[in-house]
């Protein structure tokens, strides 16, 4: 025990006055760059529209006669967009995969939002699809087959490549669209 008397010790080091901490932030890098169409897209023939256009037929008939014009008038706004959707091409736009996140027409999506990745194929077409937090819960994005090496590598850093489950919507969508002509 120190005697009564003793002086506490004065410290050796010299005072130094506090500062705040200084976070500088990280400047965005580009890890991949690729251009490509906005979505899959592949032109059908005419069977398949008139397929489509008789199954929303007798779709809109029983609906209007259980629930009147107003789920009609849905189904043909559905059949016009489907329509638009696969006659009209995707434009080409620019894809970026940075040190913050990915970037699909300067629009980014940080990596806090994002789970896992995988690559898929549709309508001959190579697919990065990245499962998200947010909705819709997953985002696609249409690769280069030459790109998916450098793509797949800047991703690893950041997310686990991992090909989720097919939900059930999933499934019956695959079904659905095995049923229709020209699929």
């Amino acid at each position: 025990m120190p005697a009564k008397e003793e002086k506490p010790k004065e410290s050796t080091l010299k005072e130094r006055e506090e500062r705040p901490v200084v976070v500088r932030p990280e400047p965005e890098r580009d890890l991949a760059t690729w251009q490509a169409p906005a979505r899959p897209f592949k032109r059908r023939n005419k069977e398949f529209y008139v397929t489509i256009v008789a199954i929303a037929a007798i779709v809109g008939l029983v609906l209007f006669l259980v629930e009147g014009f107003m789920p009609v008038i849905l189904i043909v706004s559905l059949v016009f967009l489907f329509y638009v959707l696969n006659t009209v091409e995707p434009e080409e736009i620019e894809y970026k995969i940075t040190s913050k996140g990915i970037k699909v027409a300067d629009k980014r999506t940080g990596w806090g939002v994002m789970i896992r990745f995988w690559f898929s194929r549709r309508f001959d077409n190579e697919l990065l699809v990245v499962e998200t937090l947010t909705l819709p819960g997953r985002m696609e994005f249409v690769v280069n087959p030459e790109q998916k090496e450098n793509i797949k590598k800047a991703l690893l850093k950041y997310l686990p490549q991992e090909k989720a489950s097919p939900s059930s919507l999933d499934k019956a969508a695959d079904w659905f669209s095995k049923k229709l002509p020209g699929s």
